[in-house]
């Protein structure tokens, strides 16, 4: 696997290191990264030290343990803590995964915590993700059809509806799109394969009528093709998917309508 770069802020420092929590006699240590916009201050790594027997087994509660206990300014975006909602995705321990369903038990030594890799950050641990999901808009990832709407549903049989397995468990997390080295440098024209695979999991839905048209969007030297298959999108994965597959089907759909 790449190895991760670091977001798309300067030169990253060592930053203030928190006392121990008094009385604790299980204690954890995490190095966060922090950047503020408004303190006019280089991004750094603070350190600080988790009372384990005061949290959840999980990098979120920890984090949660350091904002509620520590350091109230530290800034994440969190939601469901069931690893549904994708809003936690950060770089643990050099890898991008969800906070919640990161063990503290899994990572050996102090816990390295970043923000996704190579995006602008807008604080701390929150990038800006303005960019993908303009990118996810474009594909327009919903139901287009001609036929005039059913009575009640559009039908669809148990063989098509299994087709999608694998597609729409992605919950947007972004882990994979970070996790790659096309889209670090291409980011801006190529989609990345979070949206891929949201593109994919349309143009193959059984009910959609829109496939040509679909396809003649992605037709384009950036859009699709950047992909190197290089797998960092399916090893970065928290909910297994295999991004890297529905860009490869993508490219054969993309042949088999020119023969």
């Amino acid at each position: 696997m790449v190895e991760l770069s670091l977001p798309k802020n300067s030169v990253v420092g060592k930053g203030k290191t928190w006392p121990k929590p008094a009385g604790a006699s299980n204690v954890r240590e995490f190095g966060i990264y922090r950047w503020s916009p408004d303190d006019g201050q280089n991004p750094r790594v603070d350190t600080f030290y988790v009372d384990t027997d005061d949290c959840g087994p999980m990098v979120l509660d920890a984090l949660l343990w350091i904002k509620n206990n520590v350091d109230s300014t530290l800034t994440l975006r969190r939601s469901c803590r069931e690893g549904i909602c994708g809003s936690c995705a950060m770089n643990i321990d050099g890898s991008n995964t969800l906070a919640c369903t990161k063990g503290m038990d899994e990572v050996s030594g102090a816990v390295k915590v970043y923000p996704l890799p190579h995006m602008p950050v807008i604080k701390d641990l929150v990038p800006d993700l303005t960019v993908p999901y303009a990118q996810l808009r474009s594909i327009e990832p919903w139901l287009k059809t001609e036929t005039p709407e059913p009575e009640k549903e559009w039908r669809q049989s148990h063989e098509d509806r299994e087709k999608l397995d694998g597609l729409y468990e992605c919950i947007l997390c972004f882990c994979c799109q970070t996790s790659c080295p096309s889209y670090w440098w291409n980011g801006e024209r190529y989609l990345g394969p979070a949206v891929l695979l949201q593109a994919y999991r349309w143009l193959i839905d059984s009910r959609d009528e829109a496939t040509g048209d679909r396809l003649d969007e992605l037709e384009d030297p950036f859009k699709l093709y950047r992909c190197h298959t290089i797998m960092n999108c399916t090893q970065a994965c928290p909910k297994g998917l295999n991004p890297a597959k529905a860009i490869a089907e993508i490219k054969k759909m993309m042949v088999e309508r020119r023969v």
